[in-house]
């Protein structure tokens, strides 16, 4: 399929011209039939040349720019109507502006009415203003109200025949121009497809909330799944009619990004006020422009919208009938602009931007996903899922010594600064990315980074040692609290050692051996096949001080099974 809009001044004969070729009413609403104004968006569709065309019919009047600019901005291509009686009008002006802004770059230019005047003038006056504009040079036809629609036919099926070919495979924005309900199915929203593939049961993603395709239609037929372009209409499972409305869009989910602050270039523009409306796809937002250079500018939008680089709009001043600007997006994640002279500054950088690397540099860390949703190329240097700026890589590198060496003074029994602290430190976005940045033969070992072969200090190391020769005699009897300070192991010595595997915590302020786990249940496998907490106690030596809190922890591990009437067996 492929999907056409028309444009041109009002009662220039778009809806006639419309109606003629596919043989269906664009204008849907009572209102527009009884005068004969179109004032919303009408669609029909008819097959040329072996291939289906949908038309996307917009009104011409000056009141219904809001409705063009909706049913223009996702198309690829423009049926430009001009009648001959009256040639280039205002609003010839003004939707050929729309167009260029939105970027569109393929049309053909029908010049209606030739039964009443001579088309020339008024064809080569309409080549001539589209020439300059993104559409260039565009064939050109005239058709009366009984002749040439025969030429009209033609050149529209030469026109879909070198559109280009859509990526089905590619993200779906499907930008809603339209919602209604229908008994029994619920909400419908219609939309452009301008990219990507829909299928039913696809789960997408509309503002803050998860939505499922329930049914899908193209040109009045439904569909399992419909690829782009086409018009389609989709029915969504489980939401209420007013949980979307036109501007609003449906995402696959995870693949796009929000933003409300955005940098752009601008195209065509004069003098711009302070506030206008932004235009993109069916979107409507106010927004507030802030200059940063001749031709750059920061907006602030009103809504988020979801929008990646190289995204085309425009802005509008709804109190005048002109469009002022077109605009390139060139960064949907800017900059603050906080700082004295930064806007200034931020123009100067627009002038030769570097896609990918400019937010890389400034961020340092950018998630691989990113690069994709933000619509960036993907630089850096690649860390498992991220990104790097190699220079920021390198400062970080060079600051993990001194670092680990402040850390060590404060923590001198440390057995190593764990993962997560350094991480903050670093101001790191991910701890897997701890790893990539440890230098001067740091590793990163059981949540801990350390010298390998980093121990404990030869105080702690000798108290650990005393006890190593007690529990290789009474393997099960803890040291009391009083033992334990003698040797000068308070919390943190302890906790060290145990880090290391040179202790095994069993409770607060109660260590055995490391193995101290492995042997209570080889022991124990000698008594008889159950065992209560008393018969454990005596087979290993020990008091109910540890024996409780061991035997829960064997539990905890699976290595015993507690019975329920007070005996344990050893767990198979």
């Amino acid at each position: 399929m492929r999907v056409i809009a028309t444009a041109g001044h009002v009662d220039h004969g778009k809806s006639t011209l419309i109606r003629r070729l596919t043989g269906m009413e664009p204008d849907r609403w009572a209102e527009e039939r009884r005068r004969g104004l179109t004032l919303d968006l009408g669609f029909a569709w008819t097959r040329l040349g072996g291939e289906e065309i949908a038309f996307v019919d917009v009104p011409g009047h000056q009141r219904f720019v809001p409705n063009m600019l909706a049913g223009i901005g996702p198309v690829p291509a423009a049926l430009f109507v001009v009648a001959a009686d009256e040639g280039w009008m205002p609003q010839s002006a003004e939707h050929l502006a729309a167009l260029d802004a939105f970027g569109v770059e393929h049309g053909l230019l029908v010049v209606t009415k030739a039964d009443r005047a001579d088309p020339a003038a008024a064809t080569a006056a309409a080549l001539a203003e589209i020439a300059a504009t993104s559409l260039g040079e565009v064939p050109a036809v005239s058709t009366g109200s009984t002749t040439g629609l025969d030429e009209v036919r033609a050149h529209l099926a030469e026109l879909a025949g070198r559109l280009p070919a859509p990526d089905p495979a590619a993200d779906v924005r499907l930008w809603i121009d339209r919602v209604f309900t229908i008994k029994g199915a619920g909400t419908v929203v219609t939309g452009t497809l301008g990219a990507g593939s829909l299928r039913v049961g696809d789960e997408l993603v509309l503002g803050d909330i998860r939505v499922q395709v329930r049914g899908l239609q193209a040109l009045g037929e439904p569909h399992e799944s419909v690829s782009a372009v086409a018009r389609v209409a989709v029915n969504l499972r489980g939401i209420a009619r007013d949980a979307a409305e036109r501007g609003d869009a449906l995402l696959t989910p995870g693949a796009w990004r929000t933003t409300s602050e955005l940098d752009v270039r601008l195209r065509g523009a004069t003098e711009l006020h302070r506030h206008l409306v932004l235009h993109v796809g069916s979107a409507a937002v106010p927004v507030r422009v802030r200059p940063l250079g001749p031709d750059t500018a920061r907006l602030l939008l009103a809504t988020p919208l979801p929008l990646r680089v190289g995204d085309r709009g425009l802005l509008r001043d709804p109190g005048e009938h002109r469009i002022p600007a077109g605009f390139d997006v060139l960064d949907v994640r800017p900059p603050s602009l906080a700082r004295r002279g930064a806007a200034r500054a931020r123009g100067e950088e627009l002038t030769t931007p570097e896609p990918g690397w400019d937010l890389l540099r400034r961020e340092g860390f950018l998630h691989h996903d990113d690069f994709h949703a933000l619509g960036l190329p993907e630089v850096g240097e690649r860390l498992g899922d991220w990104h790097a700026d190699p220079a920021h890589l390198a400062e970080l590198r060079s600051q993990v010594p001194t670092v680990m060496a402040e850390w060590s003074r404060e923590h001198p029994v440390a057995a190593g600064m764990p993962v997560e602290t350094l991480r903050q430190w670093l101001d790191l976005p991910a701890a897997d990315l701890v790893a990539a940045i440890l230098s001067g033969g740091l590793v990163s070992d059981g949540g801990l980074v350390r010298k390998p072969g980093a121990g404990l200090t030869a105080e702690v190391e000798h108290a650990v040692a005393v006890l190593a020769e007690r529990f290789a005699e009474q393997p099960f009897r803890a040291p009391e609290a009083d033992e334990l300070r003698a040797l000068g192991l308070g919390r943190r010595e302890l906790a060290a050692a145990v880090r290391l595997g040179r202790l095994s915590a069993i409770a607060d302020g109660v260590v055995l051996g490391p193995d101290a786990r492995e042997r209570a249940v080889k022991a124990l496998a000698e008594l008889r096949k159950t065992f209560t907490v008393s018969e454990a106690r005596q087979a290993l030596g020990s008091t109910r001080r540890v024996m409780i809190p061991l035997l829960e922890a064997l539990d905890a591990a699976g290595l015993t099974e507690p019975l329920g009437d007070g005996t344990r067996r050893i767990a198979h």
